[in-house]
């Protein structure tokens, strides 16, 4: 038998491994950065990469500006509520327009978010005026 060569394995059993697998990247993109991405934009999710993903600064980009967007959906929510409780207290029939009205900001809201992930997986940033700069304070 050559030195080179490993010894031959019994039958049945797989032959070993001749290299280990190459290790991740070091300080950089992780295996999993497209599902971190994705979580990311996924509201309260975006919790998961902010706090699994500490290396990687797109990530953690991403995780960030997913959850300023959580915050200030959440904030357009509640004065969608108040100003519709507001109108159909005085014009009770306009509650099946505001009904109609929120749908529709809810289907662009998701629209938005699929938007960024794909943006994200891509390498790229989709930003927002004053979400995305309130996110880079942090």
């Amino acid at each position: 038998m050559n030195e080179d060569q490993a010894p031959p394995s019994p039958p049945g059993i797989p032959p070993p491994p001749l290299a280990a697998p190459p290790p991740p990247p070091a300080g950089g993109a992780s295996g999993n950065r497209g599902v971190m991405i994705v979580l990311s934009y996924l509201w309260i999710l975006a919790l998961i990469p902010l706090l699994v993903e500490k290396e990687d600064r797109d990530v953690q980009w991403h995780a960030k500006h997913g959850l300023v967007l959580t915050g200030a959906e959440f904030l357009l929510w509640i004065i969608l509520f108040v100003l519709n409780l507001a109108i159909t207290t005085v014009l009770p029939p306009v509650g099946c327009v505001t009904a109609i009205g929120f749908f529709l900001v809810w289907i662009a809201i998701l629209v938005f978010h699929i938007m960024c992930m794909v943006k994200g997986v891509n390498g790229e940033r989709l930003t927002v005026p004053y979400v995305s700069e309130y996110a880079d304070r942090f």
